[in-house]
């Protein structure tokens, strides 16, 4: 699984095998949270979360947007689709 990008020492990951819509998987300190980009205009969305608390997700979702055309262009060139 490639680590597009780190925050906050979380990584940013996107899996090789996975399905539409494009997402990133944020893995770190023993949690995870899916976020849909809605690429290529966003806003970032918080799909899922196991234990990041709401002070970290605010966070991890403003650094998102901050970085939503680096994603959107990982996961085209992972992928080859929104």
């Amino acid at each position: 699984m490639p680590t597009i990008d780190v925050i906050n020492g979380l990584r940013v990951v996107i899996y090789p095998n996975d399905h539409r819509p494009a997402h990133v998987h944020v893995l770190g300190r023993g949690c995870e949270a899916v976020f849909r980009l809605h690429c290529p205009t966003g806003p970032p969305e918080l799909r899922e979360n196991l234990s990041f608390s709401r002070s970290e997700l605010a966070q991890i979702k403003t650094a998102l947007c901050q970085k939503l055309g680096t994603a959107c262009n990982a996961w085209s060139t992972i992928h080859g689709y929104f």
